[in-house]
């Protein structure tokens, strides 16, 4: 049995370490950043949880790991004490658009703005989307005074495009139901 132990109390008034060794307040960019890319991770890991199919299963445990390795990537501070992290790759994005490209040969063609919903696991498809899109936003606020990686906004870009398509694949082979949006004017 290890001897480890989740808590640390170092973090017990509001700090908390970057990779590096450099402490930061828990509401800092950087850590507003990737907490939320770990908050992507959890909602990933619903829809991998659920009934889907093996090749959707698959690419989510991939982004999954992605989103550590972004994670990982977004908590370094770049300082002498920061070890080698794994990086992302253009594959990566690669992927994605691979994968949002053999669901939609499958799909009708999007005519209007749809509703989240129609099953459950679409609306978990939605609600990563959104998470991503919050992300992808704290990124690029971080990236205004920080230096990050280019790689990490493009990925957490297509990533939002693939958990969309992803909602209306699952819904499809589900059988649930598209709501379009209709705008009353």
């Amino acid at each position: 049995m290890s001897n480890w132990k989740i808590y640390t109390k170092t973090g017990d008034k509001g700090s908390t370490a970057l990779i590096g060794g450099k402490r930061v307040s828990k509401t800092h960019p950087r850590i507003e950043a990737y907490g939320t890319v770990d908050e992507l991770s959890a909602w990933a890991g619903l829809i991998r949880d659920q009934q889907i199919d093996d090749q959707s299963r698959k690419v989510v445990l991939e982004i999954q790991d992605r989103l550590f390795t972004i994670e990982s990537l977004l908590a370094a501070d770049g300082g002498a004490n920061a070890p080698d992290l794994p990086q992302l790759q253009e594959q990566d994005v690669t992927l994605l658009e691979k994968e949002i490209d053999r669901m939609n040969e499958q799909l009708p063609e999007l005519a209007s703005f749809v509703l989240p919903g129609g099953h459950p696991v679409a609306s978990y498809c939605h609600l990563a989307r959104t998470v991503c899109r919050r992300a992808e936003r704290l990124v690029i606020k971080l990236a205004e005074e920080n230096t990050i990686e280019p790689l990490i906004l493009v990925y957490l870009n297509r990533l939002s495009d693939y958990f969309f398509v992803l909602s209306r694949y699952l819904l499809k082979k589900l059988g649930g139901t598209e709501t379009a949006w209709n705008a009353r004017l």
